[in-house]
């Protein structure tokens, strides 16, 4: 699993690199076109999945992928599913639209229902953060990789909530009001997940739409930095279930 590990990271960083090329482009040379939800779809979005999905072909190819940017298998082939991989090829087209940077690569082993495998891969910032089960999470940055950890909040510190910078949420004011200090930290994509890993915030509260793909690789990193992940109403197996998107959830360090 090590090796597959090391494996996922380099295919996610190629991804990167496809979304790269796009981002580089000219706006009007993007693509931007919407779904059928009225989200937004790149061309970095549909290159991106194509060096996924070619990639874990080769790597795994007796292990079936669930993609934001494919046609979803219906729930009575995919109830079947032991093991599958989950992919967002490119979380944060909104992020990326606006050029911010704050866009991932996101890409998970789920076995039993659990993220046992995850990398989240930033392509502008050139960092990308990875986990397996039991093993811990790690950060790989200019040519190192190093272990993270949560970081509690000393008594009397001001509490750090990471929150959506293109989904606010109305219910989350009132989630707050349990804290006498706190500090919002606005980021994009799956990064709230890795800020919480690293130790940079302390809470991310998600009151809002998010889909299975979205929170998979970020759930596993932020988990064996030692954060708990827990999602309203669903017991201990939450990516296995029919409904694709998820209800709301809490990732803390405290």
């Amino acid at each position: 699993m090590k090796l597959l590990l090391q494996q996922i990271i380099q295919l996610a960083e190629q991804a990167g690199d496809a979304i790269l090329e796009v981002y580089q482009r000219d706006s009007t040379a993007q693509g931007i076109q919407a779904k059928h939800d009225d989200s937004p779809l790149t061309d970095a979005d549909l290159a991106a999945q194509q060096v996924i999905s070619q990639g874990l072909a080769k790597l795994t190819p007796d292990i079936p992928v669930l993609s934001e940017e494919a046609a979803a298998t219906p729930w009575p082939e995919r109830q079947h599913w032991q093991r599958f991989w989950l992919v967002d090829p490119l979380d944060g087209t909104k992020e990326f639209i606006k050029r911010n940077g704050e866009f991932t690569v996101n890409i998970a082993l789920i076995e039993q229902g659990k993220p046992v495998l995850g990398v989240v891969h930033a392509p502008v910032l050139e960092k990308t953060w990875a986990a397996l089960k039991g093993e811990g999470a790690l950060v790989q940055h200019q040519g190192e990789q190093y272990r993270i950890h949560v970081s509690k909040p000393a008594p009397g510190e001001v509490v750090k909530v990471v929150g959506s910078r293109s989904h606010p949420s109305p219910e989350l004011a009132g989630y707050l009001a349990q804290f006498k200090q706190y500090e919002m930290v606005p980021v994009g994509s799956s990064l709230k997940f890795c800020l919480v890993a690293e130790g940079d915030a302390h809470l991310y509260p998600r009151f809002g739409p998010t889909m299975l793909w979205d929170t998979g690789a970020g759930h596993i990193v932020a988990e064996e930095a030692g954060a708990t992940v827990v999602f309203d109403g669903l017991d201990d197996a939450p990516y296995h279930r029919e409904q694709l998107l998820n209800p709301n959830f809490l990732v803390s360090a405290l």
